[in-house]
């Protein structure tokens, strides 16, 4: 619901898989397409998202042409990442990743997603009717599909046997 204007989501999901896993399946770009409905088409377009890395998805929602351009910043692998806007349709989005080893060989994944509408009261309107059901719809359709991906054997498809996360921790931490 929205406060001041912000509309913030919650979601959480316990996964039966490596916390590496989950992590590195969340930064697919390949997975993400498939929940989102929109390409990826100018800056990282295929494989895992890391630090710095721009995204120009485009596509079509609720019957309309639409662009969101994201920047990944902060990572800190395995246990979070940010997606933030820097151009489109929202006035302001965020989308905070966090990942917990449970230590039982089970991962909590949380994230918070923050979003503020242009078009002052209609804005505001068309977030609480439209936008805040559309994106709690597309939260529990990627924990779902991440999931079953993570927990079964699907994963090999997506990602190699050995997590490619120490390299990127390092270079996150350098800079």
């Amino acid at each position: 619901m929205p406060t001041a204007g912000i509309f913030v989501l919650r979601d959480a999901m316990v996964v039966h898989a490596p916390i590496e896993r989950c992590f590195q399946l969340s930064t697919c770009l390949e997975i993400v397409e498939q929940d989102l409905g929109m390409r990826p088409v100018r800056g990282r377009t295929s494989g895992c998202v890391t630090a710095g890395d721009t995204v120009l998805w485009r596509g079509w929602q609720f019957g309309l042409p639409q662009m969101h351009e994201s920047r990944i910043d902060p990572f800190e692998p395995p246990v979070y990442f940010r997606d933030f806007m820097i151009r489109g349709r929202f006035a302001t989005f965020e989308h905070d990743h966090h990942f917990l080893d449970r230590g039982d060989g089970t991962t909590l994944l949380r994230d918070e997603l923050r979003f503020t509408m242009r078009w002052g009261f209609v804005g505001l309107l068309i977030g609480r009717v439209l936008i805040v059901p559309h994106i709690r719809g597309l939260m529990r359709r990627r924990f779902a599909r991440l999931k079953r991906i993570a927990e079964g054997s699907d994963w090999t498809r997506y990602l190699s046997a050995e997590p490619v996360l120490a390299a990127s921790a390092s270079s996150t931490r350098s800079a």
